[in-house]
């Protein structure tokens, strides 16, 4: 059975990521990119599903970090004979994924034990291993090939290459791993592991040195940064919401989700999180993927997409994998990539709005297409829709969605108004006006006091925290205090919070999961906005209290058993600790500079409200 997955390390290259664990087993590996097939996916079954073992024979007492401002994991063993360093990273793509492992012997005598288990196709697939005159080992299985490198005596044995070798102080054993298409020729020289060593920690460390300070938190700042940048596919720009598939919301559940993909929804507090400390390199290609993959007829903007741009994420059941704690279905795409989401338009134009406002390069082109989207936006943004989060029920009026509707108008207002752009801004204004008093009208329920989930209903939902930060109301207003306060009542659960009670709400799945990390640090932001900063600081204290031992957050947290839940490690829950941190200690905060009301249309709207 897979470990805890707070046990869990992450390491990548630029394009795929790897997740190692405290007892020295790779168990989630897919290559080429993060949402290829996985080759190692014991994550989500058993060993015979693919993973990689190497770690000492004996019981032994693990502790691990990272190097210094790396992705370099270092893991130190510690036996009744004698303590081994095993280090685990990815080189920087160049162009050849290079997962290599070195053990290090610090004192006495360790015996260790490798066992490779290569399993193509979520370990469905043994691919047919030979030795090549060199010594190296050959993997290879339709498309997908695999060459192993090691001074050590490996052998076959039951599908699987294994070795038992010892360690003493001073020895240092090399372990490299590529991958290439089966088709390639072997005519590149091999990985040199000490080199590559040298080039990854090198490569980190001047990367890291470019992270702005956030005060007494920004060695969480950044190393939450170095997670971001590890989810980032570098040829294109874009970011994955988690580099894992399936990994449950509720242990032993259905809510299960393949997050391998990158959201329209994240754009805004990505940007914020790259640009406030100091990416802009990033910053820039997060923008320039966005506008390709929206790139079309407005009316076919998903709210989703693949590390390329890929539209067709089709959805499917990987029947053979009994999933992670047996929570099954274990899904590989994601159906709700057709659903109609209002809140995207809003995301997509916030941010953009964000990039111009910060410097980075936008053209006319950029402009036209969000001119299409708002036009297509006026013609849908009075449907009923699936929401922020997806629901896999009867499409609703949620207030949140209507809430990025107006953000959408608003933001290409300002940016029409502030850049020179030409724009039919009386009718904008309008709208952004009716929008806004809709919203008013119909999501907030004087009995509560607070905005509610979605129209005709008394249900909460953690979205609504977001309501002062994107600036539809300012935070000094009674309906936003209230609905703060209403949050506070019904939806924390030990101070976290939930995104909704499952219980009460119908979303087409069975009830429960874990608190949802991103909200609770929303919740955070809310306090500051309201100046209620001895409450943001408590709570951010909090959450930092939830990352593992190397600084990790999946999506949610089970307050009952205290164990992180969800897809791991989370893009989402690392962009609002970075944001939050930010929001704690800068003059010029991300919350506020998302929610500025720096132009008339929601003071006019705010005058028109019923």
């Amino acid at each position: 059975m897979a470990l805890k997955i707070e046990d869990y390390a992450l390491i990548g290259d630029g394009e795929t990521a790897a997740l190692v664990g405290r007892d020295g087993s790779i168990d989630w590996l897919c290559l080429p990119r993060f949402d290829s097939d996985a080759c190692f996916a014991a994550l989500l079954g058993t060993p015979d599903h693919g993973r990689w073992l190497l770690a000492p024979t004996q019981p032994a007492r693990a502790s691990r970090r990272y190097r210094p401002d790396t992705l370099i994991l270092e893991t130190r063993f510690v036996t009744d004979t004698g303590v081994v360093t095993m280090l685990d990273f990815m080189p920087p793509r160049d162009p050849q994924a290079a997962l290599i492992r070195i053990v290090i012997g610090e004192e006495g005598r360790v015996p260790i034990r490798t066992e490779l288990v290569l399993r193509f196709g979520y370990g469905a697939t043994v691919p047919w291993v030979t030795r090549m005159e060199d010594g190296t080992l050959r993997a290879v299985a339709g498309p997908d090939m695999a060459l192993l490198r090691t001074p050590v005596a490996l052998r076959g044995e039951g599908l699987r290459t294994v070795a038992e070798f010892v360690v003493t102080p001073g020895d240092t054993i090399p372990f490299v791993l590529t991958y290439c298409a089966s088709h390639q020729s072997l005519s590149r020289p091999p990985v040199n592991p000490r080199s590559a060593l040298a080039t990854t920690e090198a490569f980190w460390r001047r990367w890291a040195a470019q992270c702005k300070p956030a005060g007494e938190w920004t060695d969480a700042v950044k190393r939450s940064l170095i997670t971001l940048k590890a989810l980032i596919y570098t040829p294109t720009g874009g970011i994955v919401a988690a580099p894992t598939t399936s990994l449950p919301e509720r242990l032993g559940g259905a809510r299960n989700w393949d997050y391998r993909f990158c959201w329209l929804r994240d754009a805004t507090l990505t940007l914020l999180a790259l640009m406030n400390a100091g990416y802009y390199d990033e910053a820039q290609a997060w923008r320039a993927w966005l506008l390709r993959a929206i790139a079309g007829v407005p009316a076919q903007t998903q709210i989703m997409y693949g590390v390329a741009g890929e539209r067709r994420l089709t959805e499917w059941v990987v029947g053979w994998l009994p999933g992670y704690e047996s929570s099954t279905p274990v899904r590989i795409g994601n159906a709700a990539h057709n659903q109609l989401q209002l809140d995207v338009y809003g995301e997509v134009m916030d941010a953009l709005h964000q990039a111009r406002r910060g410097g980075l390069d936008s053209g006319e082109a950029a402009w036209a297409a969000q001119r299409a989207l708002i036009e297509h936006l006026a013609t849908i943004w009075d449907q009923p829709d699936t929401g922020i989060w997806e629901v896999r029920d009867a499409p609703e009026h949620f207030t949140y969605s209507k809430v990025m509707a107006w953000v959408a108008l608003d933001r290409a207002i300002k940016g029409a108004e502030t850049f020179g752009l030409d724009a039919p801004l009386q009718r904008w204004r309008q709208l952004a006006r009716t929008i806004h008093g809709d919203v008013c009208a119909n999501g907030f329920d004087p009995q509560l006091g607070s905005f509610v989930r979605a129209y005709g209903t008394k249900e909460l939902d953690a979205s609504l925290l977001l309501l002062p930060a994107v600036g539809f109301l300012p935070p000094t207003d009674a309906r936003i205090r209230g609905t703060v306060d209403a949050i506070e009542r019904h939806l924390l659960v030990d101070g976290f919070v939930l995104r909704y009670d499952t219980t009460a709400s119908l979303d087409g799945l069975p009830p429960g999961e874990g608190v949802f990390l991103a909200c609770s640090f929303w919740l955070a932001d809310a306090y500051v906005l309201m100046n209620r900063h001895a409450d943001a600081r408590r709570l951010f204290d909090r959450l930092l209290s939830l990352r593992n031992d190397v600084g990790l957050l999946s999506e949610e947290y089970d307050v009952v058993r205290q164990r992180l839940v969800g897809n791991f490690p989370q893009a989402f829950s690392h962009i609002a600790l970075v944001n939050t941190a930010y929001n704690l200690t800068q003059v010029q905060k991300p919350v506020e500079q998302r929610a500025q009301r720096d132009g008339e249309t929601a003071d006019k709207a705010e005058s028109q409200r019923v």
